[in-house]
């Protein structure tokens, strides 16, 4: 089977743009060619050797790769049985860089490390889905600075954020405030003169989750409200800002343990 799906995801809500691939190939072979990001993969079945560098890469389930931009490369099937699938971003420099101090180099294309590999995946698998601004900026930018602190030369910028809780408190009430249209982390970050990696920091370290899921639960309480009040679960999603109705479903199930149409039959049927 030779599938490759392309999902654009945005970076907040007015922000950049940034490409996500889901591959799975039998036989392809990619002839030689470069990209202008850094290109981010997870392997996720059989295996792919990748002619870069003046070597051999060759991948495994979970492994990542991270190539540089402008560096050529080819990539094709590392057996003739089992072809090859991966995930893979296309992310600017100043992504990987958000959290460091250098360019983030990185000596070794192929990363050992099953922690970061599965949280990549997740998120590019869920992004896929459903690529919501807030989400993407959230939790891509957070990722990709782990990468670059843990397995490039650029050192780690200080993570102290002076006055951080305050911080964190007032981008919590401009997000609750503005639930329906969200403002980017990277408009909120200047606001308050820290990168949005600082910020996000803050957040985490104040509130115990990123932003993106702060408002997600924001949004599923508000949500409950409407459906007890008998609006159905496409309304309610709409009014509170989720992207549809399958974006409520998903969220409601984490939070109440039930579906919005489940929960909204339950609190109609016992008035």
């Amino acid at each position: 089977m030779e599938q490759a799906l392309w999902t654009r995801a945005r970076l907040g809500r007015c922000g950049p743009r940034l490409d996500l691939l889901t591959a799975r190939f039998d036989k392809h072979v990619y002839a030689p060619h470069a990209h202008d990001e850094f290109t981010v993969g997870v392997c996720v079945g059989g295996s792919e050797i990748i002619d870069y560098r003046g070597g051999h890469i060759r991948t495994g389930p979970g492994s990542i790769v991270v190539l540089a931009p402008g560096e050529v490369h080819t990539g094709g099937p590392g057996t003739t049985t089992d072809g090859y699938a991966y995930r893979a971003l296309y992310a600017a420099t100043p992504l990987l860089a958000d959290g460091t101090c250098g360019f983030p180099h990185f000596r070794e294309p192929l990363i050992d490390d099953p922690e970061l590999a599965a949280a990549l995946r997740l998120t590019h698998t869920e992004l896929s889905a459903c690529p919501d601004p807030l989400e993407a900026e959230s939790r891509l930018p957070w990722l990709l600075t782990a990468l670059a602190r843990r397995h490039s030369t650029a050192r780690a910028t200080d993570d102290v954020v002076p006055g951080g809780a305050g911080i964190a408190l007032l981008v919590r009430d401009r997000l609750a405030d503005e639930l329906l249209a969200p403002p980017s982390l990277a408009t909120l970050a200047e606001d308050v003169g820290l990168s949005r990696y600082q910020l996000l920091r803050a957040f985490r370290t104040t509130m115990g989750l990123p932003p993106y899921a702060w408002l997600a639960q924001y949004r599923v309480h508000r949500a409950r409200t409407l459906l007890e009040a008998g609006l159905r679960p496409a309304e309610a999603a709409a009014a509170v800002g989720f992207a549809d109705q399958a974006h409520l479903t998903r969220w409601f199930r984490r939070v109440l343990g039930v579906t919005p149409a489940a929960y909204r039959n339950s609190v109609q049927d016992g008035r």
